[in-house]
Protein backbone atom coordinates (compact mmCIF):
# COMPACT_ATOMS: atom_id res chain seq x y z
CA UNK A 1 0.00 0.00 0.00
CA UNK A 2 1.15 3.21 -0.99
CA UNK A 3 0.59 6.22 1.26
CA UNK A 4 -1.47 8.57 -0.11
CA UNK A 5 0.01 11.90 2.00
CA UNK A 6 2.40 14.36 -0.53
CA UNK A 7 5.26 15.99 0.74
CA UNK A 8 4.88 19.57 0.34
CA UNK A 9 7.91 22.11 -0.27
CA UNK A 10 6.84 24.98 1.81
CA UNK A 11 5.73 22.97 4.81
CA UNK A 12 9.27 21.15 4.20
CA UNK A 13 11.00 24.60 4.44
CA UNK A 14 8.33 25.24 7.73
CA UNK A 15 9.64 22.44 9.20
CA UNK A 16 13.13 23.15 8.59
CA UNK A 17 12.87 26.85 9.97
CA UNK A 18 11.57 25.28 12.94
CA UNK A 19 14.35 22.67 13.32
CA UNK A 20 16.99 25.39 13.68
CA UNK A 21 15.40 28.75 14.72
CA UNK A 22 16.60 29.79 11.60
CA UNK A 23 15.35 31.49 8.40
CA UNK A 24 18.23 32.66 5.70
CA UNK A 25 18.12 29.60 3.23
CA UNK A 26 20.15 31.91 0.48
CA UNK A 27 20.25 31.88 -2.71
CA UNK A 28 16.78 29.99 -3.51
CA UNK A 29 18.40 28.55 -7.13
CA UNK A 30 17.49 25.37 -5.05
CA UNK A 31 13.79 25.48 -5.42
CA UNK A 32 13.82 24.33 -9.09
CA UNK A 33 15.76 21.01 -8.08
CA UNK A 34 13.63 20.42 -5.07
CA UNK A 35 10.46 21.12 -6.89
CA UNK A 36 11.04 18.64 -9.41
CA UNK A 37 12.73 16.25 -6.86
CA UNK A 38 9.32 16.63 -4.49
CA UNK A 39 6.69 15.93 -7.68
CA UNK A 40 8.48 12.95 -8.84
CA UNK A 41 8.39 11.63 -5.01
CA UNK A 42 4.69 12.19 -4.90
CA UNK A 43 3.59 11.08 -8.35
CA UNK A 44 6.68 8.41 -9.04
CA UNK A 45 8.42 6.78 -6.17
CA UNK A 46 4.84 4.50 -4.84
CA UNK A 47 6.16 5.69 -1.26
CA UNK A 48 5.53 3.34 1.18
CA UNK A 49 4.25 5.18 4.53
CA UNK A 50 7.65 4.33 6.38
CA UNK A 51 9.45 5.18 3.31
CA UNK A 52 7.64 8.86 2.87
CA UNK A 53 8.40 9.64 6.86
CA UNK A 54 12.00 8.65 6.36
CA UNK A 55 12.44 11.03 3.49
CA UNK A 56 9.92 13.91 5.04
CA UNK A 57 12.71 13.65 8.03
CA UNK A 58 15.69 13.31 5.34
CA UNK A 59 14.65 16.42 3.48
CA UNK A 60 13.73 18.43 6.06
CA UNK A 61 17.18 17.51 7.59
CA UNK A 62 18.93 18.37 4.32
CA UNK A 63 17.13 21.82 4.56
CA UNK A 64 17.96 22.24 7.69
CA UNK A 65 21.80 21.62 7.09
CA UNK A 66 21.79 24.57 4.00
CA UNK A 67 20.46 26.82 6.63
CA UNK A 68 22.79 26.51 9.18
CA UNK A 69 25.51 26.73 6.06
CA UNK A 70 24.42 30.13 5.84
CA UNK A 71 24.63 30.99 9.40
CA UNK A 72 28.50 29.31 9.96
CA UNK A 73 29.23 31.40 7.03
CA UNK A 74 27.90 34.59 8.15
CA UNK A 75 29.44 33.94 12.24
CA UNK A 76 32.69 32.86 10.26
CA UNK A 77 33.39 34.94 6.77
CA UNK A 78 37.15 33.71 6.91
CA UNK A 79 35.31 30.26 5.65
CA UNK A 80 34.81 31.80 2.56
CA UNK A 81 38.78 32.31 1.95
CA UNK A 82 39.30 29.38 2.49
CA UNK A 83 41.25 28.15 -0.54
CA UNK A 84 40.18 24.17 -1.48
CA UNK A 85 42.02 22.44 -4.23
CA UNK A 86 40.97 19.07 -5.51
CA UNK A 87 43.41 17.32 -7.31
CA UNK A 88 41.03 14.15 -8.74
CA UNK A 89 37.35 13.43 -8.86
CA UNK A 90 37.30 9.38 -9.02
CA UNK A 91 34.43 8.63 -11.53
CA UNK A 92 33.09 5.39 -13.65
CA UNK A 93 30.20 3.96 -13.69
CA UNK A 94 28.72 2.22 -9.81
CA UNK A 95 30.58 -1.61 -9.39
CA UNK A 96 33.99 -0.45 -11.33
CA UNK A 97 36.47 -0.42 -8.39
CA UNK A 98 35.76 3.26 -7.75
CA UNK A 99 35.40 2.86 -4.10
CA UNK A 100 38.15 0.42 -3.73
CA UNK A 101 40.87 3.15 -5.57
CA UNK A 102 39.27 6.15 -3.25
CA UNK A 103 40.10 4.64 0.03
CA UNK A 104 43.33 3.40 -0.72
CA UNK A 105 44.51 6.84 -2.73
CA UNK A 106 42.54 8.68 0.76
CA UNK A 107 45.05 6.67 2.82
CA UNK A 108 47.80 8.50 1.19
CA UNK A 109 49.16 11.59 3.73
CA UNK A 110 49.47 13.48 0.77
CA UNK A 111 45.77 13.92 0.66
CA UNK A 112 42.71 14.22 2.17
CA UNK A 113 39.12 13.09 1.29
CA UNK A 114 35.62 13.71 2.83
CA UNK A 115 35.12 10.80 5.47
CA UNK A 116 31.53 9.36 6.05
CA UNK A 117 30.38 10.80 9.57
CA UNK A 118 31.30 14.37 8.42
CA UNK A 119 28.94 14.18 5.18
CA UNK A 120 26.68 12.94 7.15
CA UNK A 121 27.04 16.13 9.58
CA UNK A 122 29.03 18.53 8.17
CA UNK A 123 27.74 21.32 10.46
CA UNK A 124 29.49 21.08 14.10
CA UNK A 125 26.61 20.38 16.38
CA UNK A 126 25.94 23.29 19.34
CA UNK A 127 28.53 23.34 21.83
CA UNK A 128 30.71 20.61 20.52
CA UNK A 129 34.09 20.48 20.36
CA UNK A 130 36.40 20.18 18.21
CA UNK A 131 37.31 16.39 17.97
CA UNK A 132 32.84 16.22 16.76
CA UNK A 133 32.72 13.89 19.03
CA UNK A 134 28.75 13.96 18.98
CA UNK A 135 28.20 13.82 15.23
CA UNK A 136 30.64 10.68 15.26
CA UNK A 137 28.54 8.98 17.19
CA UNK A 138 25.55 9.96 15.50
CA UNK A 139 27.07 8.84 12.47
CA UNK A 140 27.68 5.82 14.00
CA UNK A 141 24.41 4.86 15.50
CA UNK A 142 22.47 5.96 11.71
CA UNK A 143 25.15 3.68 9.98
CA UNK A 144 23.84 1.22 12.32
CA UNK A 145 19.87 1.76 12.21
CA UNK A 146 20.85 1.82 8.43
CA UNK A 147 22.28 -1.80 8.75
CA UNK A 148 18.97 -3.28 10.40
CA UNK A 149 16.74 -0.99 8.30
CA UNK A 150 18.90 -3.31 4.65
CA UNK A 151 20.70 -6.12 6.43
CA UNK A 152 21.51 -7.18 3.18
CA UNK A 153 23.22 -3.67 1.95
CA UNK A 154 26.65 -4.62 3.38
CA UNK A 155 26.92 -7.55 0.74
CA UNK A 156 26.71 -4.70 -2.01
CA UNK A 157 28.90 -1.97 -0.73
CA UNK A 158 30.97 -1.81 2.44
CA UNK A 159 29.90 1.41 4.78
CA UNK A 160 32.38 2.42 7.44
CA UNK A 161 31.41 5.48 9.30
CA UNK A 162 34.60 7.04 9.70
CA UNK A 163 36.04 6.00 6.77
CA UNK A 164 36.23 7.88 2.79
CA UNK A 165 32.99 8.03 1.22
CA UNK A 166 31.57 9.93 -1.98
CA UNK A 167 31.04 13.63 -1.94
CA UNK A 168 27.55 13.72 -3.54
CA UNK A 169 26.59 13.17 -0.07
CA UNK A 170 27.66 16.56 -0.10
CA UNK A 171 25.81 17.78 -2.79
CA UNK A 172 22.27 16.22 -1.78
CA UNK A 173 21.92 19.36 0.02
CA UNK A 174 21.70 20.97 -3.20
CA UNK A 175 18.82 18.91 -4.50
CA UNK A 176 21.07 18.02 -7.27
CA UNK A 177 22.16 14.60 -7.20
CA UNK A 178 22.26 10.53 -8.59
CA UNK A 179 21.15 9.85 -4.70
CA UNK A 180 18.18 10.60 -5.61
CA UNK A 181 17.15 8.40 -8.34
CA UNK A 182 18.99 5.78 -7.18
CA UNK A 183 17.27 5.58 -3.53
CA UNK A 184 13.68 6.09 -4.93
CA UNK A 185 11.98 5.44 -8.18
CA UNK A 186 11.80 9.16 -9.70
CA UNK A 187 12.83 8.51 -14.06
CA UNK A 188 11.07 12.46 -14.12
CA UNK A 189 13.98 13.80 -11.71
CA UNK A 190 16.65 11.79 -13.40
CA UNK A 191 15.63 12.93 -16.88
CA UNK A 192 15.80 16.81 -15.33
CA UNK A 193 19.07 15.73 -13.57
CA UNK A 194 20.95 14.91 -16.91
CA UNK A 195 19.85 18.11 -18.58
CA UNK A 196 19.90 20.86 -15.84
CA UNK A 197 22.96 23.21 -15.46
CA UNK A 198 25.01 21.76 -11.98
CA UNK A 199 27.06 25.20 -11.77
CA UNK A 200 25.12 26.27 -8.52
CA UNK A 201 25.61 22.83 -7.64
CA UNK A 202 29.35 22.30 -7.90
CA UNK A 203 29.73 25.73 -6.38
CA UNK A 204 28.17 24.96 -3.35
CA UNK A 205 30.18 22.00 -3.44
CA UNK A 206 33.14 23.52 -2.76
CA UNK A 207 31.40 25.88 -0.16
CA UNK A 208 31.03 22.60 1.49
CA UNK A 209 34.66 21.92 1.21
CA UNK A 210 35.43 24.75 2.65
CA UNK A 211 33.58 24.13 5.90
CA UNK A 212 35.47 20.73 6.13
CA UNK A 213 38.49 22.05 5.87
CA UNK A 214 38.15 25.00 8.17
CA UNK A 215 36.80 22.86 10.68
CA UNK A 216 40.61 20.72 10.67
CA UNK A 217 43.49 22.20 10.30
CA UNK A 218 45.75 19.36 9.69
CA UNK A 219 44.05 19.68 6.02
CA UNK A 220 45.15 22.67 5.33
CA UNK A 221 47.24 22.79 2.45
CA UNK A 222 46.48 18.99 1.07
CA UNK A 223 44.38 18.64 -1.97
CA UNK A 224 41.00 16.52 -2.01
CA UNK A 225 41.17 13.17 -3.20
CA UNK A 226 36.88 12.83 -4.01
CA UNK A 227 34.75 10.21 -6.06
CA UNK A 228 31.10 9.57 -6.93
CA UNK A 229 29.64 8.36 -10.44
CA UNK A 230 27.57 11.49 -10.14
CA UNK A 231 30.30 13.23 -11.21
CA UNK A 232 29.74 11.47 -15.05
CA UNK A 233 26.79 13.77 -15.29
CA UNK A 234 28.55 17.04 -15.12
CA UNK A 235 31.93 16.34 -16.30
CA UNK A 236 32.37 19.15 -17.64
CA UNK A 237 30.92 21.88 -14.82
CA UNK A 238 33.84 19.81 -12.45
CA UNK A 239 36.46 20.58 -14.82
CA UNK A 240 35.74 23.64 -15.17
CA UNK A 241 34.69 24.67 -10.99
CA UNK A 242 38.20 22.78 -10.01
CA UNK A 243 40.76 23.86 -11.96
CA UNK A 244 43.94 21.80 -10.93
CA UNK A 245 41.23 18.47 -11.49
CA UNK A 246 41.46 15.45 -13.07
CA UNK A 247 38.99 12.96 -13.97
CA UNK A 248 40.02 9.44 -12.70
CA UNK A 249 37.90 7.49 -14.49
CA UNK A 250 37.44 3.26 -13.76
CA UNK A 251 36.49 1.04 -16.60
CA UNK A 252 34.69 -2.29 -16.37
CA UNK A 253 32.51 -4.16 -18.98
CA UNK A 254 29.03 -2.36 -18.51
CA UNK A 255 27.67 -6.12 -19.05
CA UNK A 256 28.98 -6.34 -15.91
CA UNK A 257 28.28 -2.97 -13.91
CA UNK A 258 25.03 -2.28 -15.17
CA UNK A 259 23.19 -5.33 -13.58
CA UNK A 260 25.50 -4.89 -10.54
CA UNK A 261 24.42 -1.00 -9.86
CA UNK A 262 20.59 -2.26 -10.49
CA UNK A 263 20.83 -4.73 -7.90
CA UNK A 264 22.47 -2.24 -5.35
CA UNK A 265 19.25 0.25 -6.37
CA UNK A 266 16.71 -2.42 -5.87
CA UNK A 267 18.15 -3.09 -2.47
CA UNK A 268 17.93 0.70 -2.13
CA UNK A 269 14.87 1.87 -3.36
CA UNK A 270 13.21 -1.07 -1.54
CA UNK A 271 13.71 0.40 1.61
CA UNK A 272 11.37 3.12 0.86
CA UNK A 273 8.89 1.60 -1.78
CA UNK A 274 7.11 -1.82 -1.91
CA UNK A 275 6.92 -1.53 -5.51
CA UNK A 276 10.72 -1.54 -6.42
CA UNK A 277 10.20 -3.07 -9.79
CA UNK A 278 14.22 -4.82 -10.79
CA UNK A 279 13.13 -4.90 -14.64
CA UNK A 280 11.99 -1.15 -14.99
CA UNK A 281 15.10 -0.35 -12.63
CA UNK A 282 17.56 -2.03 -14.71
CA UNK A 283 16.19 -0.66 -18.30
CA UNK A 284 16.53 2.67 -16.91
CA UNK A 285 19.99 2.77 -15.55
CA UNK A 286 21.31 1.10 -18.80
CA UNK A 287 19.73 3.69 -21.10
CA UNK A 288 20.97 6.20 -18.27
CA UNK A 289 24.56 4.93 -18.45
CA UNK A 290 24.66 4.87 -22.10
CA UNK A 291 24.02 8.29 -21.96
CA UNK A 292 25.98 9.00 -19.58
CA UNK A 293 29.23 7.40 -21.26
CA UNK A 294 28.53 9.00 -24.56
CA UNK A 295 28.37 12.71 -23.31
CA UNK A 296 31.75 11.35 -21.11
CA UNK A 297 33.61 10.69 -25.04
CA UNK A 298 32.55 14.14 -25.60
CA UNK A 299 34.19 16.07 -22.54
CA UNK A 300 36.94 13.76 -22.75
CA UNK A 301 37.61 14.19 -25.99
CA UNK A 302 37.67 18.26 -25.93
CA UNK A 303 40.36 18.02 -22.64
CA UNK A 304 42.09 14.48 -22.95
CA UNK A 305 45.42 16.02 -20.66
CA UNK A 306 42.81 16.10 -18.04
CA UNK A 307 41.94 12.28 -17.56
CA UNK A 308 43.90 9.09 -15.93
CA UNK A 309 42.77 5.55 -16.88
CA UNK A 310 42.15 2.75 -14.63
CA UNK A 311 40.96 -0.52 -15.37
CA UNK A 312 38.97 -2.61 -13.05
CA UNK A 313 40.61 -5.93 -13.10
CA UNK A 314 44.10 -3.72 -12.23
CA UNK A 315 42.69 -2.25 -9.06
CA UNK A 316 41.41 -5.75 -7.99
CA UNK A 317 44.33 -7.23 -8.89
CA UNK A 318 47.33 -4.85 -8.25
CA UNK A 319 46.06 -2.09 -6.08
CA UNK A 320 49.12 -0.69 -4.63
CA UNK A 321 50.69 -0.78 -8.27
CA UNK A 322 47.43 1.30 -9.69
CA UNK A 323 47.43 3.46 -6.51
CA UNK A 324 50.98 4.51 -7.03
CA UNK A 325 50.33 5.28 -10.73
CA UNK A 326 47.65 7.53 -10.08
CA UNK A 327 48.96 9.18 -7.69
CA UNK A 328 52.15 10.10 -10.17
CA UNK A 329 49.37 10.96 -12.93
CA UNK A 330 48.12 13.70 -10.20
CA UNK A 331 51.77 15.15 -9.58
CA UNK A 332 51.69 13.33 -6.34
CA UNK A 333 54.59 10.85 -6.40
CA UNK A 334 53.93 8.00 -4.24
CA UNK A 335 56.90 7.58 -1.51
CA UNK A 336 57.78 5.21 1.37
CA UNK A 337 54.94 7.03 3.68
CA UNK A 338 52.38 6.44 0.90
CA UNK A 339 53.41 3.00 0.30
CA UNK A 340 52.74 2.23 3.96
CA UNK A 341 49.90 3.56 4.52
CA UNK A 342 48.21 1.76 1.19
CA UNK A 343 49.30 -1.48 3.10
CA UNK A 344 47.30 -0.26 6.17
CA UNK A 345 44.33 0.48 4.83
CA UNK A 346 44.29 -2.97 2.42
CA UNK A 347 45.04 -4.89 5.51
CA UNK A 348 41.93 -3.38 7.61
CA UNK A 349 39.84 -4.06 4.34
CA UNK A 350 40.42 -7.33 4.17
CA UNK A 351 39.02 -7.17 8.14
CA UNK A 352 35.92 -5.77 6.78
CA UNK A 353 32.68 -7.29 5.85
CA UNK A 354 32.45 -8.73 2.16
CA UNK A 355 29.20 -10.62 1.60
CA UNK A 356 28.65 -12.60 -1.91
CA UNK A 357 26.86 -10.46 -4.30
CA UNK A 358 24.53 -12.24 -6.93
CA UNK A 359 22.99 -10.82 -10.14
CA UNK A 360 22.54 -11.79 -13.66
CA UNK A 361 21.37 -9.24 -16.18
CA UNK A 362 18.01 -11.39 -17.17
CA UNK A 363 16.86 -10.75 -13.32
CA UNK A 364 16.35 -7.16 -14.65
CA UNK A 365 15.03 -7.57 -17.65
CA UNK A 366 18.66 -7.27 -19.75
CA UNK A 367 20.79 -9.46 -21.53
CA UNK A 368 24.70 -9.89 -22.02
CA UNK A 369 23.87 -9.26 -25.50
CA UNK A 370 22.09 -6.58 -25.63
CA UNK A 371 24.14 -4.25 -22.96
CA UNK A 372 27.13 -5.62 -25.26
CA UNK A 373 25.32 -3.80 -28.53
CA UNK A 374 23.78 -1.15 -26.15
CA UNK A 375 27.78 -0.09 -24.93
CA UNK A 376 29.47 -1.22 -27.98
CA UNK A 377 30.94 2.74 -28.23
CA UNK A 378 32.11 2.44 -24.80
CA UNK A 379 33.74 -0.75 -24.38
CA UNK A 380 35.73 -0.69 -28.29
CA UNK A 381 37.16 2.11 -26.88
CA UNK A 382 38.40 1.84 -22.83
CA UNK A 383 37.88 -1.97 -22.25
Amino acid sequence: MTVRTALNVEELLAKACAKTGLSDFGDYWFSEPLDVLVSSLNTEAALSPLGFELTKHRLTALLSDRLRLRELQRKNPSVLDTEVRVAAEICGLPRTGSTLLHRILAASPQVTSTLSWEVAYPIPFPGEGPDAALRKARARERMEAFAQLSPDFGDLHTVVWDGPEEDVILLDRTFVSMSFDSFYWVPGYGDWLRAADQRPAYRELREWLQVLQWQNPARAGKPWVLKSPHHLTAVDTVLDEFPGCKIVMTHRSPVNAVPSYASMVRAMTSQYSAEADPVRIGRYWSRRFARTLQDFASARAARPDRFVDVRFADTVSKPLEVARQVLDALGLPAGPADDAAFEAYLARNRTERHGSHSYAPQDFGLSEAELGRDFAFYSEVYL
